[in-house]
């Protein structure tokens, strides 16, 4: 009976085991066959077999942030904008979103393109190869940490993300400002002005911080939701305290051709901001696109600024 019970023993052991292992084997099996499916700031839903190697972004910030997370960039836009690392700066460069090098983007065979939404007409030419496309949107600070989110999902790493993410509610709590501060954003070059509206990711920005952005109530313009027609009348009223400059080119140059401007009327010179010198310059890399990973210096930038004023 000894003998027997012993053998029973050994029987069910060895059946436990295959069966644990057979468990394991079809767990990883599972996990390998898994597909990964996220969802575009347009709501399309993007499905990918495996989690994507190959990277090919057309916003410098969506480099960033994708190599901050452990991607790797194949194709970046054609920009000026600094980039991380010696690594990014040989990634083949695929034009930028106004005039993407679609030639370029096939050559790359990115598992991925990032795009933003506004590049829909373009989804199925790029999509005809093996490239999916990824239409993202970067209004507001919580649409950049949404984005950080989705690519953690898409490529596996979302505790860094979520790092990441902490990081950004982390410094909105510590550059929290009571005191608000009338402020006006204008964007452009030389000759073309438009006012930032809080829909916009430098306005969400500054709204943040304590600023009162006084083109809240402006009509959007169709082409650019995010913009207003600047009203020099309307702005007089306001009488802004500090005067934001948003540019993707010469600062220095938009900065004199907009002063050049102000003089054309006699009510700027009797702004509060003009008279105590408070036009200021905002950095091109942090808020004339989407900072990526940066968004935390733009966030300390507009809140310094913001404090000096509240002085």
């Amino acid at each position: 009976m000894l003998v027997v019970v012993m053998m029973m023993t050994l029987v069910f052991a060895a059946c436990g085991k295959k069966e644990s292992e057979e468990a394991s084997t079809s767990a990883k099996e599972e996990k390998k066959t898994a597909e990964i499916k996220v969802k575009d700031f347009t709501d399309r839903e993007i499905v990918f077999k495996e989690h994507p190697k190959n990277i090919a972004a057309l916003s410098s910030g969506d480099v960033d942030i994708i190599h901050a997370l452990g991607g790797t960039i194949v194709g970046r836009p054609s920009s000026k904008v600094p980039l991380a690392s010696e690594e990014l700066e040989k990634a083949t460069q695929i034009g930028n979103l106004h005039q993407p090098n679609f030639e370029k983007i096939a050559s790359v065979q990115a598992d991925v393109l990032i795009a933003n939404s506004g590049f829909e007409k373009h989804v199925a030419t790029v999509e005809q190869g093996k490239t999916k496309v990824f239409l993202s949107a970067t209004n507001s600070v919580e649409d950049l940490q949404k984005s950080i989110t989705t690519y953690g999902q898409m490529l596996g790493k979302e505790d860094k993300a979520k790092e990441l993410v902490t990081s950004i509610d982390d410094k909105l709590k510590s550059v929290k400002q009571e005191k608000k501060v009338r402020s006006l954003l204008v964007y452009g070059a030389p000759g073309t002005y438009m006012a930032a509206l809080p829909t916009s990711l430098s306005g969400d920005i500054l709204e943040k911080v304590g600023g009162e952005n006084i083109a809240k109530d402006y009509e959007a313009t169709k082409e650019f939701p995010q913009y207003a027609q600047l009203s020099v009348e309307r702005v007089v009223e306001s009488n802004p305290e500090v005067v934001y400059l948003i540019t993707h080119g010469d600062p220095e140059a938009v900065k004199k051709a907009f002063e050049e401007e102000m003089k054309k009327n006699a009510g700027w010179k009797n702004l509060d901001a003009v008279k105590n010198n408070k036009v200021v310059i905002l950095p091109s890399h942090l808020f004339g696109t989407n900072p990526g990973t940066k968004i935390n210096d733009a966030i300390d930038f507009m809140a310094n600024s913001i404090k000096e004023v509240a002085k």
